[in-house]
């Protein structure tokens, strides 16, 4: 068996512990909302299509999408995060409950609108993105009923994922706080960072940038792609950079069509190539990875497998329309 591919029974072995895993999700919770229909027309006002609607469907996104793409799995989850006293906040508990997502550890805020993000899709191809909601930073004392949420829920944690989407939730307090109280109890801490927050993340068990937020995160610009990430000079100048200054104990770069990139501390970056057959949709695929390789390690895998395991999670996601989860059962045909 190649060091690059996991085998059907390992993947099976994995998948039956990871439905025995419990993890906590904090972050920037929101309701996706996508609007399909067909566009035959230009509009004589604008140069612009006319979709004649046909239907609408919401979704958990944000930190509530990778708590939803956890129980996909089978793992036991607990979300915390912000929302308002609005429809938005119902709407997105009752789809929260209908996922088996555990949502007491959502708080709604009085001068607070729950993240609304409208998708119009037209032909499987999205037209335009709508972002409706209210961006705070600083609020200490949500940040304190946070902390005192996730302590008391802690014990028996496997593993807890960070969802930073710069909407107020994640701040710098929020993550040393989390720092705190995982170093202790040795519980995994995991972040899909924000570079543009300018926070300081260091000392994490995983960053999980896309190679955009990799270049932001080492202060670079970025530069001319090479085809063979390993041999990409500016890449590796970045990643070390990133290393260098948050020190994780784990990097994985989402690259895209080259795939993903590990880097890990005192190994070689390896590269696995992407697994994705057909791309029609990447909303939430960075929730997938950073959900699918969170419980893969709480479930025993190495770094390496579960990097394959979340790269045949995202190939499998990108495939679907919308903010879409991955079951056991298409993740271990996909091994096949």
């Amino acid at each position: 068996m190649s060091k690059n591919t996991l085998s059907t029974h390992r993947v099976k072995r994995l998948l039956n512990a990871v439905a025995k895993s419990r993890v906590l999700v904090v972050g920037d919770v929101m309701l996706d909302q996508f609007l399909w229909g067909q566009v035959k027309r230009i509009s004589p006002e604008a140069p612009v299509p006319v979709v004649e609607l046909e239907r609408e469907s919401f979704m958990p996104g944000g930190a509530a999408n990778v708590a939803r793409n956890l129980t996909a799995f089978g793992a036991e989850v607990e979300l915390f995060g912000l929302v308002g006293k609005d429809d938005g906040a119902r709407q997105l508990r009752a789809l929260l409950k209908e996922e088996k997502v555990d949502g007491r550890g959502l708080r709604a805020v009085n001068d607070r609108l729950t993240t609304l993000k409208t998708r119009v899709v037209a032909h499987q191809q999205q037209v335009v993105r709508i972002d409706r909601g209210t961006k705070q930073t600083g609020d200490l004392r949500a940040t304190k009923w946070l902390m005192k949420a996730v302590e008391k829920d802690i014990n028996g944690a496997d593993a807890i994922i960070v969802a930073d989407y710069n909407k107020g939730v994640v701040t710098q307090e929020l993550i040393e706080g989390l720092r705190t109280l995982c170093r202790p109890r040795g519980i995994w801490l995991s972040l899909d960072p924000k570079p543009s927050h300018q926070l300081d993340v260091s000392g994490l068990s995983l960053i999980t940038p896309n190679r955009s937020e990799l270049f932001e995160l080492a202060g670079m610009a970025d530069e001319i792609h090479h085809e063979n990430p390993l041999r990409d000079k500016h890449l590796m100048v970045a990643l070390k950079a990133v290393q260098a200054k948050y020190q994780p104990a784990l990097l994985l770069v989402t690259l895209s069509e080259q795939g993903m990139l590990l880097a890990q501390r005192g190994a070689r970056p390896v590269v696995v190539p992407t697994m994705a057959q057909e791309v029609y949709d990447v909303s939430g695929a960075g929730d997938t990875v950073i959900a699918s390789f969170t419980i893969a390690i709480a479930a025993g895998a190495s770094p390496l497998e579960a990097t394959l395991f979340a790269n045949h999670a995202a190939g499998l996601v990108v495939g679907k329309i919308g903010t879409a989860t991955v079951s056991p059962k298409e993740l271990a045909a996909s091994f096949k």
